[in-house]
């Protein structure tokens, strides 16, 4: 009896592994598609941007060498089964801007754009929780309002105000910290260069922080309010368990869908960051993408919206195989 309800239960998950896997597969294809198409939507070609037409113009057999050297000489359709035969390769191309393979320009950033959206999200998901849990035990309380009303207004702030708002203060008239980048023009080493781009790091760090608080808050708060009017909670305090244990129990119960939140907002966080690196010249993904927009640079722009999509997809996939996970009830749900 029970390995046949073992074997049923498998078999369930697997055909609901399976549905994910193929819902995934046409949101990558979808992606593909959508990242190639969108740099060849706009107006212009990088032959723009290698030679300005107040340069003078270029003669055909230039031009078509040019494109060669970048595959841009077919149709859209020749280009795209290109693009994914080098692709399937892991040749994503040359840079126009740099004439260097693309997959050296964007590892050079990467890793910035990783240390800035992995540090906005760890503060975010870390205040978030702690500040959604004090207001929802306390709903309705001074505390309660306050909070909300706090979080919400920094929430409805765009991104590229707060980072100039950020530099305003903390840049131009306290003088704290470094205008722009993410290292000094100065050769620095050891501590100093800890420190530097510890200090470098700050304002973009809080304004991505801005950027996720509001959801994980919100998340957390109405988590909270809900493990305390279950059953449990009145047990227990029916039983004479202080406040403390109860909040430690209801809190261990509410982090189910704030763990959830937290991965999506790591996409959310993704993609922001392309608005807040350029405001601070932080050499990221972000800024990386916003220079090869004004080169045309197909390749670069290919790369970055492929990774950025694929870093999305993966949270959101995450976000659905972990879910079942923490919160048995899902398990059974789908099992039912």
């Amino acid at each position: 009896m029970t390995g046949a309800l073992s074997g049923r239960f498998e078999g369930m998950l697997s055909s609901r592994g399976l549905r994910l896997v193929a819902q995934y597969a046409a949101v990558v294809l979808a992606a593909l598609v959508v990242n190639f198409a969108l740099p060849r939507l706009a107006p212009g070609d990088p032959i723009d941007y290698l030679v300005p037409p107040e340069q003078g113009s270029v003669d055909e057999a230039m031009r078509q060498s040019m494109l060669e050297r970048f595959d841009l000489d077919g149709s859209a359709s020749q280009q795209f089964t290109s693009y994914l035969a080098n692709l399937a390769q892991g040749d994503l191309g040359i840079s126009v801007r740099d004439g260097r393979p693309v997959s050296e320009v964007v590892a050079q950033r990467l890793w910035w754009s990783v240390l800035l959206v992995g540090t906005a999200v760890a503060v975010s998901t870390i205040l978030g929780v702690a500040l959604g849990f004090t207001a929802g035990w306390r709903r309705g309380s001074r505390r309660d309002v306050s909070l909300l009303a706090a979080v919400l207004a920094l929430d409805a702030l765009p991104a590229f105000f707060v980072g100039l708002l950020l530099l305003l203060v903390f840049s131009v008239h306290l003088e704290w910290l470094p205008v722009y980048g993410a290292v000094s023009p100065e050769a620095l080493t050891g501590w100093a260069w800890i420190v530097d781009t510890a200090k470098r790091l700050v304002m973009p760090a809080v304004t991505l922080t801005f950027v996720g608080l509001g959801s994980v808050f919100v998340v957390a708060r109405s988590a909270m309010v809900s493990e305390l009017s279950e059953d449990y909670v009145f047990m227990a305090r029916a039983k004479g368990l202080s406040d403390r244990r109860v909040r430690r129990h209801a809190a261990r119960n509410a982090m189910v869908p704030v763990s959830t939140v937290a991965l999506l907002g790591f996409s959310t966080l993704v993609g922001a960051a392309t608005v807040v690196e350029s405001v601070f010249s932080y050499p990221g993904l972000g800024s990386l993408a916003f220079d090869a927009v004004r080169a045309r640079d197909y390749p670069v722009l290919q790369a970055v919206f492929l990774l950025l999509s694929l870093i999305a997809i993966a949270a959101n996939l995450s976000a659905d195989l972990l879910y079942p996970i923490l919160d048995p009830r899902v398990r059974r749900a789908g099992s039912r």
